[in-house]
């Protein structure tokens, strides 16, 4: 109906009586309103894709893998197994997405004496005060995802005594480990719309700041173990720039720039509530969601809440490679599943160890040890090496990664085609690189584009 009502107003300006056409005043009045209501339109359209898309992740079924059939490549059947990786690891974080926690406001059977109490008795190292805001997390965990904190618990079961140790490494509270949940829902492939990676979602810069390995084989902000130890030590520096734990988790979503600048804002104040008003949007969030996810699993049992099956080994055992590896060489000699050997070596972007540039760890089930120590070395190192490890697959690698990233600033006038050809990419590469769901683009909003 919006359609063709626009359809009739155009209609009606181009067939306008030469009394009105010659009033230039009105015809420009009519424009203008002709291209509000178009753009109106736009953004209309644009909204309702993206609900479309949002419905469509949720209600839709996860693929599951199959057999490989006739006509399906050996490199679409392994893309297909990691899409579905990566889906079956980040799908419950859907289940959160469905509330808009600035509007929702929760009620709980817990009496807030009740809460209040529990959170006392958690003599938690860092301040948790009890408010709606915290409240709200508190209850948005404990009781309103089951399924996503299920999960999460069964992933904790691996994570949290890495993490546990990193911390203690540098005499950091171990609280600080459901962090990660709130970064990532302790999913280690996960990736954000400003291209933060791992569990710690570090960006490119600062992982490399903090001595993560990121090249054409290796992004070391997927290497859990790695990933948490620069975690931790970005923790400890935030802290001793702010003296404040809860100054020091905000500054770990947004940046200690926006801290600082909440701080003057706030007139000097140095403790979280008094910036909160002056912080980002998605950070004022971010330290009450800690606290609830810190909730939830303390009182886990009480909420009737139980750690799920995912997958992930309890114990682990690693090896020292020295030469270049490929995870298929691992799989179809050792037996390993291919899914697993992935799940516990996300850093390895291309399933390639590169042990001929030097020393790397791979990370095997303990159930898999004495299979992989009774196979021969030989064997392992040659099978199907000349496919899966010839010179010509290197060198694609290798290329592939050397890429810069630039910034883009739009500017008036510009669209996604313009600014496409300027940089000799395609729309679809600018709309993949920035995580965009539409083609709106808005005046002063950066766009990441990269280059060979």
């Amino acid at each position: 109906m919006r359609m063709k009502k626009l359809a009739i107003l155009l209609l009606l300006a181009l067939t306008a009586s030469p009394a009105i056409a010659q009033n230039k005043k009105a015809l420009k009045a009519e424009n203008e309103n002709l291209r509000k209501e178009l753009e109106a339109l736009r953004a209309q359209l644009d909204s309702l894709r993206s609900a479309q898309v949002a419905e469509d992740s949720v209600e839709a079924p996860l693929p599951v893998p199959e057999p490989v059939k006739p006509g399906i490549t050996a490199e679409l059947s392994d893309s297909l197994i990691d899409l579905w990786y990566k889906q079956r690891l980040s799908a419950d974080y859907l289940e959160k997405s469905n509330y808009d926690m600035d509007a929702v406001h929760f009620s709980s059977n817990v009496s807030d004496e009740e809460m209040m109490r529990r959170l006392s008795a958690m003599n938690s190292y860092i301040t948790i005060p009890f408010n709606e805001t915290v409240k709200n997390y508190m209850i948005l965990y404990s009781e309103k995802m089951p399924r996503h904190m299920a999960n999460m618990m069964g992933r904790s079961l691996y994570y949290f005594p890495i993490f546990e140790e990193k911390l203690a490494k540098y005499g950091l509270p171990l609280e600080l480990k459901y962090m990660s949940i709130i970064e990532s829902n302790l999913n280690p492939v996960a990736e954000s719309r400003a291209g933060a990676m791992g569990i710690w979602q570090f960006m490119y810069r600062t992982g490399k700041l903090y001595g993560l390995k990121i090249n054409s084989f290796v992004d070391e902000r997927l290497d859990v173990e790695k990933a948490a130890d620069a975690a931790a030590r970005y923790l400890r520096d935030a802290y001793s720039v702010f003296g404040d734990w809860n100054l020091a988790i905000s500054s770990y979503n947004c940046g200690s720039g926006n801290v600082n600048k909440a701080i003057k804002r706030a007139g000097g104040k140095m403790d979280f509530w008094s910036i909160y008003p002056y912080l980002p949007r998605e950070t004022r969030g971010y330290v009450p969601a800690f606290i609830g996810a810190m909730y939830a699993f303390h009182y886990a049992r009480e909420y009737g809440l139980q750690p799920a099956e995912v997958g992930l080994p309890v114990k682990v055992d690693t090896f020292e490679i020295r030469k270049n590896l490929h995870f298929k060489q691992i799989n179809e000699v050792v037996g390993v599943p291919l899914e697993t050997v992935k799940m516990l070596n996300p850093q390895y972007t291309h399933d390639i160890i590169p042990g001929n540039e030097g020393t790397y760890i791979l990370n095997l089930p303990y159930s898999w040890t004495s299979d992989f120590l009774a196979a021969n070395q030989d064997s392992l190192y040659m099978h199907r090496a000349g496919e899966l490890l010839n010179a010509q697959v290197l060198k694609n690698i290798e290329e592939s990664g050397r890429e810069e990233r630039i910034s883009y600033k739009v500017k008036e006038g510009d669209y996604l085609g313009r600014i496409a050809a300027r940089n000799h990419c395609t729309v679809a590469q600018l709309k993949k690189w920035n995580h965009l769901r539409s083609d709106k683009l808005r005046i002063g909003q950066i766009l990441y584009i990269y280059r060979k």
